[in-house]
């Protein structure tokens, strides 16, 4: 559950707290990031399967640097501030926190999530994370992604049609 003033928009230290609680009360907590540029019905299906695998979902959102240093210069469309708002609107996230990281593995470390869910395109061997998610007695979830659905397919329907 989210805070008392509803702001799903906290950081690290408040969500770890927010954690450590709902775990002493027996909930499972999942954790997954992204970029979530410009937010599509297969982030949000992916979202809502996540928190399905858990009884609070905590979004990693990855910050406009560190999204330009993963997908270049002309990312993110959507500023970090208004990436968050939107994930922060959807029933299924619980948190979202910003992080610069080029990866989310010293977020998981300082979470501590019973669950990490990713993309099934991408190998459970390769996640970040995982190893310790699970030397921490949690597991990984791998949910199966929206065919033909994704940021850069709309960023480049959009560029054909009115560009």
């Amino acid at each position: 559950m989210n805070l008392k003033d509803g702001n799903k928009q906290v950081p690290r230290t408040t969500a770890a707290a927010a954690i450590v609680a709902a775990q002493e009360a027996g909930r499972r907590v999942a954790f997954t990031n992204g970029c979530f540029d410009i937010l599509h019905a297969g982030h949000v299906r992916y979202l809502s399967a996540a928190r399905a695998s858990a009884d609070m979902l905590v979004v990693g959102l990855n910050s406009d640097d560190s999204v330009r240093k993963i997908k270049g210069p002309l990312r993110p469309i959507n500023p970090e501030a208004l990436r968050a708002e939107v994930l922060a609107g959807l029933a299924c996230v619980d948190y979202v926190i910003l992080f610069d990281e080029p990866d989310p593995l010293t977020l998981i470390q300082a979470l501590r999530p019973d669950v990490l869910v990713k993309g099934a395109d991408w190998p459970e061997d390769q996640i970040i994370g995982a190893d310790f998610v699970k030397q921490q007695g949690g597991r990984v979830e791998r949910i199966a992604l929206v065919q033909d659905i994704s940021t850069s397919a709309l960023i480049q329907l959009i560029t054909e049609r009115y560009c």
